[in-house]
């Protein structure tokens, strides 16, 4: 296995291969998979050292597939990072803007961009000169020019990925720096059990960062609870709290505790 390879879904160029670079740096080696499953087999398998999966879009919510497939797999989450997402409208060498009438992206690039398309005249069908929406990274990778920056209609557009590994993140001291730990639980259903449940990180002034229920596989009407909370597993208040946390519920899972990356706003 390559020292550090990072296994990510999509082409070269993708959104995705953008965040593997930013986080692990500009000289990573990457690998495109074809699927998030594929991403997830990669890196269990050995042949990535690590999986970087998108979870959620700050517009379009959260990734379900990639919640689903983290409980299938024996993966830690040991990292995360926001990609400020930059719709970059670009074509071949030599087309002018004006001679574009129709975009090609992925639905939901196509859907981010839908005011500025629509103020620019582009159609999504015809056939005289075609441009894509993509990062700027994607116009480096295949040669295109850059007709028009920062398509997207809000700029508030990041998507948060998680970087997945076969061992956890170790570290020296718990009780030092600043860590998200990510959790998965299911309990019986019964009067004010979420309540209590929630109430382990609440009477400790534990910060909940994201709360997320899912289906439970093979289960009619019961659900899975996903929790990222402000802590390490490891240092005594979290520890607590978990093992509060386990009394109460049927499945408890510690899916990685990694670094919090904080954005300027402090989030």
């Amino acid at each position: 296995m390559t020292e550090q390879l990072v296994a990510f879904q999509g082409e070269p160029g993708a959104y995705s291969q953008l965040a593997a670079l930013e986080y692990f740096g500009p000289d990573t080696a990457t690998l495109p998979c074809e699927s998030f499953d594929e991403v997830f087999e990669a890196a269990q398998s050995g042949q990535a050292s690590h999986g970087l999966l998108p979870v959620e879009n700050s517009l379009a919510g959260s990734i379900h597939r990639n919640y689903d497939l983290m409980l299938r797999h024996d993966l830690h989450i040991v990292g995360e990072y926001p990609l400020r997402v930059s719709h970059c409208l670009m074509a071949l060498p030599g087309v002018s803007l004006e001679q574009v009438e129709r975009a090609h992206s992925h639905p939901q690039a196509l859907a981010q961009c839908e005011a500025n398309l629509r103020q620019l005249g582009l159609a999504q069908s015809g056939d005289r000169m075609a441009a894509v929406l993509a990062s700027r990274h994607a116009a480096q990778v295949y040669g295109l020019q850059i007709l028009k920056a920062e398509m997207e209609d809000n700029p508030a557009n990041f998507t948060r990925f998680l970087a997945l590994a076969c061992q956890p993140l170790e570290v020296a001291d718990p009780e030092a720096g600043d860590y998200k730990t990510s959790i998965v639980f299911s309990m019986d259903n019964q009067p004010g059990v979420l309540f209590k449940t929630l109430a382990v990180f609440a009477l400790r002034d534990i910060d909940l960062t994201k709360i997320e229920s899912r289906p439970m596989p093979g289960q009619v009407w019961e659900y899975l609870f996903y929790i990222d909370f402000a802590g390490h597993a490891q240092s005594a208040n979290c520890l607590r709290a978990l093992e509060h946390l386990a009394e109460l519920t049927t499945f408890l899972r510690v899916l990685g505790t990694y670094p919090r990356y904080r954005m300027q706003n402090g989030t």
